[in-house]
């Protein structure tokens, strides 16, 4: 342990000998300062009081180190905990502030992480979320109320199923900011990111894209969702040696490339456009043969189409040769030519 994570303990270790017997012990359990960490359940059980009176003596423990640390070293834990905080918009899950803390006082090596909470929960200027189902706990200052917290995540959810597919965070903070400017003002880009941060439902990938955590596509566990990730972060056709080379720059796996072709052929969301080149299908495209999208082009157009015209149409949805889709115009089972370059379905 490092001199500087050595201080902090020992200061903290000494505040809490001053504590009457029960607040010392309840708060050494909590957070495992000795064995493991225990719930306030089992704790109650060992004194034969409810969790409830637990957790109240737990508070007014966490109350008098923050009325005795005043004049202590670990004021700077405090401190740093606010200067941060007041760069990310004056709210932060737990574990980021804790790590942001760690990092700005320069704590090398092994300190109970749970030290460093119960000291920002002694902070009067600080406020702690309650723990929530789907949500991480965060530190916050009190003019980022839970209204705020909950407004935003309800207009974030709104937006993204609204959509249907990840967003650029810049264009769902647009939303959020529009929808909810008359009720809370002007809300920082700053405070937006600190707030999706809080909740399990939404996922921020790499670089600029946010979504829902079930899409599964920011956060790809298997190899079709990683090859479906690699196509809508390059919006554009490709390869499947560029796909598989993608996800294996990307997610620091290597990646066979019989494997990766196998997977895009099994799996309806993809559709072969070209001699190994591969889209999505929500964007728009049909599976099918050249002749396919030939006889579908026919369909739609109602009359018959020169050959430039074909041609021209079945380019916009597969990379083949001009000299593939003429041998197609030449099956006279399912094509005829009915005039000087035009041709329609039988």
């Amino acid at each position: 342990m490092s001199t500087v994570a050595t201080e902090i303990q020992s200061t903290f270790e000494n505040i809490l000998s001053s504590l009457a017997e029960k607040e010392r012990s309840v708060i050494t359990r909590r957070i495992g300062l000795v064995g493991e960490r225990e719930t306030l359940q089992e704790i109650g059980d060992t004194y034969g009081i409810t969790r409830e009176r637990v957790r109240q003596i737990e508070d007014v423990g966490i109350k008098k180190i923050g009325r005795i640390m005043r004049t202590s070293s670990l004021m700077k834990i405090q401190e740093s905990g606010e200067k941060i905080l007041q760069m990310h918009g004056g709210i932060m899950t737990r574990d980021r502030l804790i790590s942001a803390i760690i990092a700005d006082i320069g704590i090398e090596g092994s300190l109970n992480h749970n030290i460093i909470d119960v000291l920002l929960q002694a902070d009067y200027n600080l406020q702690r979320s309650k723990p929530q189902l789907g949500t991480n706990t965060y530190f916050h200052f009190a003019e980022v109320t839970k209204k705020v917290v909950e407004a935003v995540h309800k207009e974030a959810l709104k937006a993204l199923k609204k959509k249907g597919d990840i967003m650029e965070t810049t264009a769902l903070y647009e939303t959020i900011h529009l929808a909810l400017f008359a009720q809370f003002g002007n809300l920082s880009n700053v405070i937006l990111d600190s707030i999706m941060d809080i909740f399990l439902d939404i996922v921020k990938g790499e670089e600029k894209y946010i979504g829902l955590e079930k899409w599964k596509i920011l956060n790809p566990a298997t190899l079709k969702d990683k090859a479906i990730y690699v196509l809508k972060k390059k919006k554009e056709p490709l390869h499947f040696l560029d796909i598989a080379s993608a996800i294996t720059e990307r997610f620091n796996e290597p990646v066979k490339t019989s494997t990766i072709h196998n997977e895009l052929i099994r799996n309806n969301e993809f559709v072969l456009i070209g001699r190994g080149i591969y889209v999505l299908k929500e964007w728009g495209y049909k599976d099918g043969t050249v002749l396919d999208v030939i006889l579908e082009i026919f369909k739609k157009a109602g009359a018959p189409l020169s050959t430039e015209e074909i041609t021209e149409r079945v380019l916009k949805i597969r990379q083949v040769k001009i000299t593939t889709i003429y041998m197609n115009l030449q099956n006279k089972k399912y094509v005829e030519r009915v005039g000087r370059n035009l041709y329609q379905a039988k």
